[in-house]
């Protein structure tokens, strides 16, 4: 069964374009069946590419993020996807505030998997430019979070 997952950041330039990456990349190599697709909070960017450092270091890692569009989340996302990971605890914050009381949509934190009280948020490196230790965070929490899938697909 296939499952949809979106991953939601604040400005989807960044993190949640990472993320999607990186699902596409692991999911597709273990033959895990999903749609995914990523999605930001505010709306300050909608319509561009990924962040251009954020591309680079995609590819550094051999993910290809760079025809990704930001897009803001919108109220049926909560309908369309079985599975929505915020970045952090603010973005699963406000995800739950515009959460309908009646989807099917299952919220997260993208490093509930790890069980790691330290790493509870994926920072945002939009202003720090540290998009290498972003991608190892979020390799190890997919990891986890597509094992997950795989196993409840048996």
């Amino acid at each position: 069964m296939t499952k949809k997952i979106l991953f939601v950041c604040l400005g989807n330039i960044c993190r949640s374009p990472l993320a999607q990456g990186i699902a596409e990349a692991q999911a597709l190599a273990q033959a895990i069946p999903a749609e995914l697709d990523s999605a930001g909070t505010g709306g300050w960017h909608i319509g561009h590419p990924p962040d251009p450092r954020a591309i680079v270091a995609a590819r550094t890692r051999g993910y290809e993020i760079s025809e990704q569009t930001s897009r803001r989340l919108r109220k049926r996302d909560f309908d369309e996807f079985d599975l929505i990971i915020a970045m952090d605890r603010n973005n699963l914050r406000d995800l739950l505030e515009l959460q309908p009381a009646n989807s099917h949509a299952k919220l997260h934190l993208m490093t509930d998997v790890l069980n790691d009280a330290e790493m509870r948020d994926v920072p945002d490196p939009y202003y720090t430019g540290r998009f290498m230790p972003i991608i190892d965070q979020l390799e190890a929490a997919m990891a986890g979070l597509l094992g997950q899938f795989r196993a409840l697909a048996q």
